[in-house]
């Protein structure tokens, strides 16, 4: 699926902005990755860009929910089978299905890495991912009261299955999500 039609698909099916926003930095994050792995960033960032589109509308993580039916759409559009079993690696408890490949294993390790990013971005008085540096993000890493609902655990446990050490993992996502920040609404706001 070329990116334009998996964008058509994101807009259908998502119309909620933080969700569409989350979609693009994991997109962001996937095609920063893909050269490292010898993969190609068009077809990781589709997946990137795809992997929740079906939330909004099935939002239970559940075999008749997010993202088993968000596959069965996939299917009926004639998507490959690589992308679509990538999406479901990013939810192996309920699809039993893994993280074995590259893309699937850089999948589940930036899909909840950036909405902490996201959020570390707009807590700052700029809003802006630009002004986030590693060691800012480090010390909210640590407050386990801010964004509580991101399982750390989980993303440390997905850059090493990656094989990716946890500051170098947070910095490639953020540099990946600076280089799109216009394009993410992360630019922030001008501070006189």
């Amino acid at each position: 699926m070329e990116r334009a039609e998996a964008w058509a698909l994101v807009t259908e099916y998502t119309h909620s902005e933080s969700l569409r926003r989350h979609m693009l930095a994991v997109e962001c994050a996937m095609r920063a990755y893909a050269p490292r792995f010898g993969g190609d960033p068009d077809a990781w960032g589709v997946v990137g860009l795809l992997h929740d589109f079906d939330y909004e509308r099935y939002p239970n993580v559940a075999e008749a929910g997010h993202p088993v039916m968000g596959s069965k759409i996939l299917g009926e559009r004639g998507v490959d089978e690589i992308t679509i079993r990538a999406i479901l690696a990013h939810a192996e408890e309920i699809t039993g299905c893994a993280p074995e490949t590259p893309m699937e294993k850089a999948l589940v390790a930036v899909d909840e890495l950036t909405g902490f990013l996201i959020a570390v971005a707009l807590v700052r008085p700029s809003k802006s991912i630009l002004d986030v540096e590693l060691r800012s993000v480090k010390k909210k890493w640590k407050d386990h009261l801010f964004a509580a609902p991101v399982n750390r655990q989980e993303i440390e446990h997905a850059a090493a299955e990656l094989g990716v050490p946890l500051d170098e993992h947070i910095q490639i996502v953020l540099d990946a999500m600076k280089a799109n920040a216009a394009a993410l609404g992360l630019e922030g706001v001008l501070l006189i």
